[in-house]
């Protein structure tokens, strides 16, 4: 298995296209487009919900430092906010007009008769971290071990391992293990004390670990090809409300031009990342060069029909381990969530 990111093993020509299918969503056009504004003159506003140390930080600040805003006719607001939980009140009151969430979230919200529309942000799901040197070697190990989780029962991911660990080993992990979930700084920090042997968590967090000398068992994405379902979907991405369509269709489409470029100079320069250094608050430079590496590994390809008919698989290995408390009363795949942002 391999466990390691090196911007070496990247591929340049993977990571540009992927940039570069982003930018794709955003070539239709929208009710209320207009031509692209002459520099310094924004046509649209656009207000975003940030976490304060969220990774998509470094996608906006990326966006203003090499001016894709400016070239766009985009003038972009940042909106922070101290939980993922306050941005989606946040855009279903209408006090800003995108985030980043998981699609799930967002097809539950078109289900309850709120229609939502996405676009893929990125497609690093996190991974299974363990010490090098402990007792976990091997999938097979983790019966009667504890297991860190970060988030709660309902955790896309802690789901996934459970389907996953189901068709491997035969039985429920959740029964089979012990599971204690947490915020994800204090499940690594578990980890790192050794009151767990594994930590199921996100991927800053376990790119931080992996800068600590811990070991990936087995990635998010690897669990997701496990279970049939390739290519790999988005998990997370831009969210908006379909309302918004009419009157920010335009903004949307210029940010998302913005955001396809941004991420083909992240994919490519290293000078860009020190910029980011202080939002990225690395520890010391392995941890930042980890950060950088997870970050353009998980920069989305193109999306489209392929990646669509894997998202509706993975929504249904999803509902059938997660149930109505995940899905809601109204369950069900909507395709149009994941349309082009022309449609």
């Amino acid at each position: 298995m391999k466990t390691a990111f090196t911007s070496a093993a990247l591929s340049r020509r993977r990571l540009l296209a992927g940039a570069a299918g982003l930018a794709g969503l955003a070539c239709l056009p929208l009710p209320g487009a207009a031509q692209e504004a002459a520099p310094g003159a924004p046509s649209w506003r656009l207000r975003v919900g940030t976490l304060k140390f969220g990774t998509l930080n470094w996608l906006l600040e990326t966006i203003r430092a090499e001016g894709f805003d400016t070239r766009e006719g985009l003038a972009l607001e940042s909106v922070d906010f101290a939980g993922g939980q306050a941005t989606t009140v946040a855009l279903q009151a209408g006090d800003i007009d995108l985030i980043v969430s998981d699609w799930l979230w967002a097809l539950r919200r078109t289900q309850d008769g709120e229609r939502m529309r996405f676009a893929p942000f990125s497609n690093a799901l996190g991974a299974l971290m363990v010490a090098a040197d402990g007792p976990v070697k091997g999938l097979a190990d983790l019966k009667g071990r504890k297991i860190g989780v970060a988030g709660g029962a309902l955790d896309k991911s802690w789901l996934l391992l459970r389907a996953y660990y189901k068709a491997q080993a035969g039985t429920d992990l959740a029964e089979a293990a012990e599971p204690v979930f947490g915020a994800a700084p204090l499940v690594s920090e578990q980890l790192a004390l050794g009151r767990v042997d594994a930590v199921l968590t996100f991927w800053p967090y376990a790119a931080r670990l992996d800068a600590r000398g811990f070991r990936r068992l087995l990635d998010v994405k690897e669990i997701v090809r496990g279970l049939g379902i390739d290519p790999t979907p988005p998990l997370v991405g831009f969210i908006w409300r379909n309302a918004v369509m009419t009157e920010r269709g335009g903004a949307i489409s210029a940010f998302l031009r913005a955001a396809a470029s941004a991420n083909r100079v992240l994919a490519t320069d290293n000078a860009a990342w020190e910029r980011l250094r202080p939002l990225m608050q690395a520890g010391d430079d392995a941890e930042f060069a980890r950060l950088r590496d997870y970050y353009r590994a998980g920069i989305p390809g193109t999306f489209g029909e392929a990646g669509r008919a894997s998202c509706a698989k993975l929504y249904d290995v999803l509902a059938q381990i997660g149930g109505p408390e995940l899905v809601g009363p109204n369950p069900g795949f909507d395709r149009s969530l994941f349309g082009p942002v022309g449609e």
